[in-house]
């Protein structure tokens, strides 16, 4: 008796969704990267300590507060007053508890306009707060 065996005919892969769903996730974390990328381009020149973070240590969901050399408070790229800082953080604040913020302040600020910022954040509610720093360059 001889049995014939059926092979099954050849599956094909189609190549064309999986190229397009991995140039959406490629397009997607490029603009994604961009975006946290901003928040830390302006030119603050943050003071430098010995354990000072690295620029990669966020936290998910931080709220970076830039405050410029001559002052000027900028969150997401815009420049606002401490009014108009204090009702943006109160809203977040009403609906993240535990909300961090960093604060970027330059050497060169005043210290008491960065105080300014840290008691605005705690009126708005935030407490989880931290300042960045960046570890000074080797001596060459």
């Amino acid at each position: 008796m001889k049995f014939t065996t059926r092979q099954p005919p050849p599956v094909s892969i189609q190549l064309a969704p999986m190229i397009d769903i991995l140039l959406l996730l490629l397009c997607f974390f490029i603009i994604s990267w961009q975006y946290s990328k901003s928040e830390t381009e302006l030119k603050v020149a943050v003071p430098t300590a010995q354990e000072g973070a690295e620029p990669n240590d966020r936290q998910r969901g931080e709220i970076i507060i830039n405050v410029l050399a001559d002052g000027v408070i900028r969150v997401e790229g815009l420049a606002v007053d401490r009014p108009q800082l204090l009702e943006k953080l109160s809203a977040i604040a009403k609906q993240y508890k535990n909300q961090p913020v960093r604060i970027r302040g330059d050497g060169g600020v005043a210290y008491q306009r960065i105080v300014e910022v840290i008691d605005t954040c705690q009126k708005a509610g935030i407490w989880n707060i931290s300042f960045a720093t960046q570890r000074p360059e080797p001596a060459k």
